[in-house]
């Protein structure tokens, strides 16, 4: 089975898998704009900041990827459409809350990097052409990469309080 059953890999081109990169990094993109947003509603500068880090990881990567696309296709038409995919390597929406930490601002990044190592890796059993698997190993590792950078920050921070703000927050009164 395919990670995304609409998509044939086998058929897959390099210009198609560029595409595909390249909506795969927006998705990311403004998922992390969206959180950190939330975050700043939220009066929560810590995992706002955090994800405005990772917004501009993932800008810079769709840059590349897209650059690149453009350098070796020109303007020819996109045949893959940002319907094809769903949270590939975006952070999933129910992992986010207005009080989460630092550290757990990090642990959903974590967890979305290695999501979309996972794609890549499982894609890359499906994929026919050479140059896409190949572009679809590199995409791999820079997912490795992107979790490298998380770890480390990560590793910088002091543990979180057992207490979860959750955990103390008083349920809403009616007037």
């Amino acid at each position: 089975m395919s990670p995304t059953p609409s998509i044939d890999f086998t058929k897959l081109t390099l210009c198609d898998a560029l595409d595909l990169a390249t909506i795969i990094e927006e998705e990311a993109k403004e998922r992390y704009e969206e959180f950190a947003h939330q975050m700043e509603l939220h009066h929560n500068p810590d995992a706002a900041a955090f994800f405005l880090f990772m917004l501009k990881i993932e800008a810079l990567h769709e840059g590349r990827i897209a650059g690149r696309r453009r350098e070796l296709f020109g303007d020819a038409p996109r045949n893959v459409r940002r319907e094809l995919i769903f949270d590939v390597e975006a952070p999933e929406y129910h992992e986010v809350r207005s009080t989460m930490t630092h550290r757990e601002a990090l642990e959903t990044a974590l967890r979305a990097e290695k999501k979309a190592y996972a794609f890549f890796d499982a894609a890359m059993k499906h994929v026919a052409d050479a140059e896409v698997r190949s572009l679809f190993s590199e995409l791999r590792e820079d997912e490795i990469e992107h979790a490298g950078l998380v770890e480390k920050e990560l590793a910088k921070l002091t543990p979180d309080s057992k207490i979860k703000a959750e955990d103390v927050e008083d349920e809403p009164i009616a007037h």
